[in-house]
């Protein structure tokens, strides 16, 4: 099948380039559907590392020991706030740090807890300064805002110990919880009181989980796709159609941002945003809601589109991913529909991540059932 592969053939170490990190920067914007914070800080971090010298190496998850222990690391909160506070690889490596002390090991590889936006570059941080290897997967396939919106919480893995930090002295260790929705309660709230925004290492995973629960090859993916958009500009064609062909997706709507509605409020950014329709879709009008991410779209008052289909919002021009806390009036948008990793179109994945799961009494249907049938 054409497009992007997930995996690479007889490679199962990389060691990635400077290029490699600008065009990862593009595919997890694309991929975080609006939200996983803008990667652009991380970017300039991460040239800035390589600039003196630090590399960082991918591996194939499938080359993991069972018993290998992983770090999976990202930022908790709200978007909007990450434009405020910058981004810092100490601050990223110290949850890390902690988990290590708290286990009593040493960890041996680290891991994006979701490729979308800026946290597909969190573990690049962690690894340029610690030496670690980065593991080419994820447990989303793109940015979802809650802890239980996950492929290890689908499948019911141990969500526990936990460690958070914050830019100040605050070091937050939650030991034991009940579930992944207690989890997310706790932590959340933790997060909250800090102000919204907190460097995390979530339970540690074994190599044997990796391999059979999570979301496999996204890195190299989201590497891939924010080639396609830079060869596209380079060769003065479309990036849109070039993101569409290459992760097949669907085109749902173009058109001009007219209102944005927003709030922070319990660490998350709410809120939606309406599009007016251009071209051939003159005369219609898109709302985008959004927790973090992009949830559902509704099309003239019906929904349209709906997680966990990937809602992605692209510059109509350039091809780049549009995040929930930037998207403003005036902005020339495509919407597109990306298909969603398979774990989440399970009757417990659509529990965990559907419609349902953000407030809205809508079944689950996805724009790509009948290429799935």
């Amino acid at each position: 099948m054409a497009g992007l592969a997930l995996r690479t053939p007889n490679q199962t170490h990389r060691v990635l380039t400077a290029d490699d990190m600008e065009a990862l920067a593009i595919g997890a914007w694309i991929l975080g559907t609006g939200g996983g914070g803008d990667p652009y800080h991380k970017l300039l971090n991460m040239r800035q590392l390589y600039a003196k010298g630090h590399t960082v190496t991918l591996i194939d998850p499938m080359s993991l020991a069972d018993d290998a222990c992983i770090a999976v690391v990202s930022n908790m909160g709200a978007p909007i706030v990450g434009q405020e506070r910058l981004s810092d690889p100490e601050f990223s490596a110290r949850p890390v740090r902690m988990m290590e002390n708290y286990l009593g090991r040493k960890f041996d590889a680290v891991m994006a807890l979701e490729i979308g936006g800026g946290n597909g570059l969190q573990p690049m941080l962690i690894a340029a300064l610690t030496g670690l290897p980065v593991v080419d997967a994820d447990t989303m396939g793109r940015a979802y805002p809650e802890a239980q919106m996950t492929s290890v919480a689908v499948a019911n893995l141990k969500c526990f110990p936990f460690a958070m930090a914050d830019i100040r002295d605050n070091e937050v260790i939650i030991p034991r919880a009940e579930s992944w929705t207690w989890m997310e309660r706790i932590s959340r709230k933790a997060c909250t009181e800090i102000g919204s925004v907190a460097a995390t290492c979530k339970a540690p995973r074994t190599g044997e989980e990796v391999k059979k629960h999570g979301v496999l090859y996204t890195t190299s993916k989201a590497i891939r796709l924010g080639e396609t958009v830079l060869e596209a500009r380079k060769n003065h064609t479309d990036p849109i159609e070039a993101v569409l062909g290459a992760a097949h997706g669907k085109r749902l709507f173009a058109g001009k941002v007219v209102d944005v509605e927003r709030r922070a409020t319990e660490g998350f950014l709410r809120g939606q945003a309406v599009i007016e329709g251009l071209e051939e879709d003159v005369g219609s009008t898109m709302v985008l809601h959004f927790q973090n991410e992009f949830s559902v779209a509704f099309k003239d008052g019906q929904p349209i589109v709906m997680t966990p289909d990937l809602i992605c919002a692209l510059d109509t021009v350039s091809g780049e991913g549009i995040g929930t806390d930037v998207i403003r009036f005036g902005q020339r948008v495509t919407v597109l529909a990306l298909p969603a990793p398979p774990v989440f179109l399970s009757p417990d994945g659509l529990k965990a991540v559907g419609p349902g799961a953000f407030g809205f009494d809508i079944e689950f249907s996805s724009v790509f059932e009948e290429a799935q049938s």
